[in-house]
């Protein structure tokens, strides 16, 4: 056997220690392609079919702020080459109050599109479902209102939470 002979475990080795390396180059690579946003809108069209007014209107009004604080990284308002994010939601559906879950929880779910267009590229369009528990308390029976906005406005929250991931960021 030659000096110059490499054993499987060294070539191995070798190949352990390159794939690290190039892990660690192309890392730093993938985060600055990362998409960026220059406008967030949310399309609440069709919910506001299935579901009405207010609930329509609750996330019209909590969803946009939330998206922006979950993408702040990701944000850069003006800038030409960004692209725009449409988060359209289709369905809500609010579990029972009567005791379903443990402790009388019930899941509450939200489900839509997350629409990436504006690229250079066609639109991505990726769906999204977010779920919520709600805990019913005795104040929720006498303000049903306000206990209904605060778990649309906890759907929204949990949508847009889980909005980086599901778009791979």
């Amino acid at each position: 056997m030659s000096v110059n002979a490499v054993t499987r475990r060294a070539a191995i080795r070798s190949l352990g220690a390159f794939a690290g390396l190039s892990f660690c180059a192309v890392r730093p690579a993938l985060a600055e392609n990362a998409i960026r946003f220059r406008d967030i809108k949310v399309d609440v069209a069709p919910l506001r079919a299935s579901a009405g007014d207010p609930t329509a209107e609750w996330v019209e009004d909590t969803l946009p702020s939330a998206l922006a604080k979950a993408l702040g990284a990701y944000l850069v308002p003006g800038e030409r080459s960004g692209a725009t994010l449409v988060a359209r939601i289709k369905y809500i559906y609010l579990g029972s109050t009567g005791g379903a879950g443990q402790r009388g929880a019930s899941q509450d779910s939200m489900e839509g599109d997350l629409i990436v267009g504006g690229l250079r590229r066609p639109a991505a369009d990726t769906p999204l479902r977010a779920i919520s528990n709600y805990d019913p308390t005795a104040a929720d029976q006498a303000l049903v209102e306000e206990a209904m906005h605060g778990r649309v406005v906890a759907l929204a929250q949990a949508f847009a939470g889980w909005t980086p991931r599901q778009l791979g960021l």
